[in-house]
């Protein structure tokens, strides 16, 4: 006599297994025009070309990582200098 368990376990293999794909276009995310700070690129820099950012994160983590909050996009530093720049999604309408 089979066990319950690998009776169940059979069974569960035999389901078809479906899932839906959803891509997100990473590299276009956000207005393409929109300049973002360079990495290494000082805060001071960044705050005569864009001024002051609407948040501030304090830093945290070793080394501490800090975060300014643009409306467009968000800038990390480490110890004063630009590490990266990242855009803000912006949605789009579906495709149809």
């Amino acid at each position: 006599m089979m066990r319950p368990g690998l009776l169940l376990t059979c069974l569960l293999l035999a389901l078809p297994v479906g899932a839906e794909t959803i891509e997100i276009p990473v590299g276009n995310q956000g207005d393409q025009r929109v300049s973002l700070p360079a990495r290494g690129e000082s805060q001071r820099s960044v705050l005569q070309r864009f001024g002051l950012p609407d948040e501030e994160h304090a830093a945290v983590g070793k080394p501490p990582i800090s975060r300014w909050d643009y409306r467009e996009f968000s800038v990390y530093f480490e110890s004063g200098r630009v590490i990266d720049s990242v855009r803000h999604h912006q949605p789009r309408a579906p495709r149809e």
